[in-house]
């Protein structure tokens, strides 16, 4: 185990989602694995393992932001010897083109700002996702009909910025499709340990817009992110 982790060596896939959400990773967990185990429950970030389609999977909370988030996976590959990342997360959409509910899968990301996302690397350098599992998520949307869109995302740390939605005036003219809090994080640590790793995000606002989508709703709208997670972990 590890201080943040009551979890053993061996409690642990080899391919791990990663939810921010507690509730939502027990929801995941329940919902589509087969005779899943809690395996953490220390600070409420609660992770699990089963099995998906006859193979292990594992799924674990890492809470809101950069800071938690690098906690859970630093040790995810550090101690547990995870190979491959699914991040399986919220976005808001940063054009008309992005509505609710569809699945954004991040071929690339730039973090907000050198304090928003700076992780191994410069934060001016984007970082991308494992080659093989972009093109496995590309292919296992299009053959189950999801909804979805790919390309450039932006990584804050920052929720309530002072600048408001002004602050992504930068990001959207270099046609960035959404917003989330943990990708450059995922991307760039991923990298460091030698690691795979890919960002799916379900779009629940529009920055452009102003429509969001009601929280009683999030877990069935997840349904068509979690699907493909799990076909691209069950396969890639």
């Amino acid at each position: 185990m590890t201080p943040h982790n009551e979890a053993a060596k061996g409690d642990y896939a080899a391919t791990v989602l990663l939810p921010g959400d507690p509730q939502r990773a027990e929801w995941m967990a329940k919902t589509f694995l087969e005779a899943p185990r809690c395996v953490n429950r220390r600070r409420g970030a609660l992770g699990f393992t089963g099995l998906y389609r006859g193979r292990p999977i594992s799924i674990q909370a890492t809470g809101i932001g950069v800071p938690s988030f690098l906690i859970y996976v630093h040790e995810l590959l550090d101690f547990h010897g995870v190979k491959t990342l699914i991040r399986t997360g919220t976005c808001g959409g940063l054009t008309t083109d992005v509505p609710l509910r569809s699945v954004v899968i991040s071929q690339s990301v730039r973090a907000e700002s050198e304090r928003s996302g700076q992780v191994f690397g410069l934060y001016d350098a984007a970082a991308g996702p494992d080659p093989g599992l972009f093109a496995h998520a590309l292919a296992c949307a299009a053959q189950l009909g999801i909804g979805h869109q790919a390309g450039l995302t932006i990584c804050s740390d920052v929720f309530y910025h002072p600048e408001g939605r002004a602050r992504f005036a930068e990001a959207q003219a270099l046609g960035a499709l959404a917003v989330d809090m943990e990708t450059s994080a995922l991307y760039r640590i991923a990298a460091h340990f030698g690691a795979r790793a890919l960002s799916l995000l379900t779009v629940v606002d529009n920055i452009v817009t102003d429509e969001q989508t009601a929280y009683s709703e999030r877990q069935a709208l997840f349904t068509d992110m979690v699907r493909l997670g799990l076909d691209v972990a069950a396969e890639g």
